[in-house]
């Protein structure tokens, strides 16, 4: 299979619309790139300049549902998000906000990072539902460290072991 075919697999959701859009089933979205793992396209509510979604193709419900086994996946979102940035022109790397939602305050049960720039120029009216370290928005950086500490013998969902919900 090409790096950019997809199939429907038991790891989706056929109602999830970022399913869909992961398994190509949406050709409203524009998508900005894709691999076997993950697909980044454009927020379809924009708060920022350059604000873009990486979804993984399986279905994951939040970043509640994480666990020490996914630190790579974050990680592999994270550097997506940076890499698309950069292909579209965003340099300065600080002024970025990389980071997901925590439900109830998710508007679509799929896991998804929100990919931000600059978010100096993130929308005032928006900001507050993206500002790090609130009950509904937390950075990559900070669901990684939290991933890393867990125990590996530890099976239950970050959001239920660190208090995320």
């Amino acid at each position: 299979m090409a790096e950019n075919e997809t199939n429907i697999n038991e790891d989706t959701n056929e109602e999830c619309i970022f399913c869909q859009i992961a398994n190509d089933q949406d050709k409203e979205v524009n998508v900005l790139y894709q691999n076997k793992e993950l697909v980044c396209f454009e927020d379809i509510c924009p708060v920022a300049p350059h604000h873009f979604l990486v979804v993984p193709r399986r279905h994951i419900h939040s970043c509640c549902s994480l666990n020490r086994r996914h630190v790579s996946l974050v990680e592999r979102m994270t550097k997506l998000g940076k890499a698309v940035l950069r292909d579209r022109g965003i340099a300065d790397m600080e002024d970025i906000r990389l980071g997901f939602h925590k439900p109830p305050f998710i508007s679509v049960g799929h896991l998804h990072l929100h990919v931000l720039a600059p978010s100096s120029k993130i929308s005032q009216s928006m900001e507050y539902k993206f500002t790090p370290g609130t009950d509904s928005f937390v950075t990559a950086e900070c669901i990684t460290k939290r991933l890393q500490k867990m125990s590996p013998a530890v099976l239950c969902n970050v959001g239920t072991c660190l208090g995320l919900r």
